[in-house]
């Protein structure tokens, strides 16, 4: 039986080439960064040439990066932090009913804690529309905080447009970009954005390695709190080996960026044409053209998504009904809901998401196998009598 990943907005297998640059620093190099002797130092060096690395990717300053365990924790002290070390700036948050729960849940904690909290809503594509944000600002906000590109529906935000209307109003702009770094040309200098949060393994890199950026002048303080790692902003033993790997998936993503975009782009059009031709009653989820590129999110009406993946599961297609992190609630995506989706249609979900070793082959092959899968699952449900 074919074996065929189509999920790779929730994670992506580790490049062989970035496996085997991790290996000697598990092995050889094994010493703690922060350590004088030689051991330590050779780790030192190989962890200040991967910051290079990543903010070379980013646009940014090798100071400017801090290195974290994923694009939660980056998140979570991109928000929280700034927010404790800058009271002066206000107590209220703005950010959009579309954000990954590590933001989301984040900004409702805070708001527990006595802070103001705006929730912009998107529109039909999952858009945040300029004059949303223009008109939520207020004098006491401080700071706002809107993803690159959404992990569900795959539409990518007009950050540049967003970040200029938080600084005019004196507010600083955090993007969760874990989705787009490495799929599109990310640059913190041209999308205007103070904070920004990356993950290694949403680009061919190892799981439990991410990074935060913060522009210059800047404050946000420590969230680990122990020993003075990351210039005191993250306290705790460096993983040097996921470091090593992170950047090595970076460089990687750096140079082969613009020759995956056309061809993942050409991917998920075959197979979005493809689906709409051989199965009724379905629509398109998120921007037909400002998204992802390899992103397909559609809904199927009369039929349950966990129903679709086992289906397709059995067929060797692994696939999602939404966001990995929300997977085995029973609820509809906060994300669907929020574009407008009555909840019947939000349950009827499926996410395929495509990598660089994905071909038109297994496309095909999915053509051939889901039009049957629906068309059963209809059959058996009783809205589709």
């Amino acid at each position: 039986m074919k074996s065929i990943y189509m999920d790779h907005s929730a994670t992506t297998p580790v490049d062989r080439e970035v496996f085997e640059a991790m290996v000697p620093y598990y092995t050889d190099i094994y010493g703690n960064s922060s350590s004088v002797h030689s051991q330590g130092q050779k780790a030192y060096r190989a962890l200040e040439e991967s910051r290079e690395k990543v903010a070379a990717l980013l646009g940014a300053k090798p100071n400017e990066i801090i290195f974290t365990s994923g694009g939660t924790e980056a998140d979570n002290q991109a928000i929280i932090t700034y927010l404790a070390k800058n009271p002066k700036k206000g107590n209220h948050i703005i950010t959009s009913a579309i954000e990954h729960h590590a933001v989301l849940h984040t900004c409702e904690f805070l708001a527990q804690q006595g802070f103001e909290l705006t929730v912009l809503p998107v529109n039909s594509y999952g858009e945040v529309e300029p004059d949303t944000l223009r008109d939520a600002i207020r004098p006491n906000t401080a700071l706002v905080s809107i993803m690159h590109a959404n992990n569900e529906i795959g539409t990518i935000e007009p950050i540049k447009e967003l970040a200029a209307i938080a600084h005019e109003a004196g507010a600083v702009f955090h993007t969760d970009a874990v989705q787009t770094v490495g799929k599109i040309p990310v640059n913190v200098t041209e999308l205007g954005v103070d904070l920004l949060s990356a993950s290694a393994h949403k680009l061919y890199g190892p799981k439990g390695v991410g990074c935060l950026y913060v522009s210059k002048g800047v404050r946000i303080g420590s969230f680990m709190h122990g020993g003075g790692h990351e210039r005191n902003l993250r306290a705790g033993t460096v993983n040097v080996p996921g470091v090593v790997g992170f950047a090595q998936a970076a460089e990687m993503a750096m140079q082969r960026l613009s020759s995956r975009e056309a061809p993942l782009a050409g991917l998920a059009k075959r197979l979005t044409d493809g689906i709409f031709a051989a199965i009724p009653n379905t629509r398109l989820t998120g921007h037909p053209e400002k998204r992802l590129p390899g992103s397909v999110s559609v809904c199927f009406d009369y039929v349950e998504g966990e129903s679709i993946l086992l289906m397709l599961d059995n067929h060797g297609i692994m696939a999602s009904s939404g966001s990995a992190c929300a997977s085995g609630s029973l609820d509809p995506s906060h994300v669907l809901l929020a574009i407008g989706l009555p909840h019947e249609a939000a349950h009827g979900s499926l996410r395929l998401t495509m990598g660089k070793d994905n071909t038109e082959e297994d496309v095909d092959y999915i053509l051939k196998v889901l039009p049957p899968i629906i068309k059963n699952l209809r059959v058996m449900s009783p809205l589709g009598q």
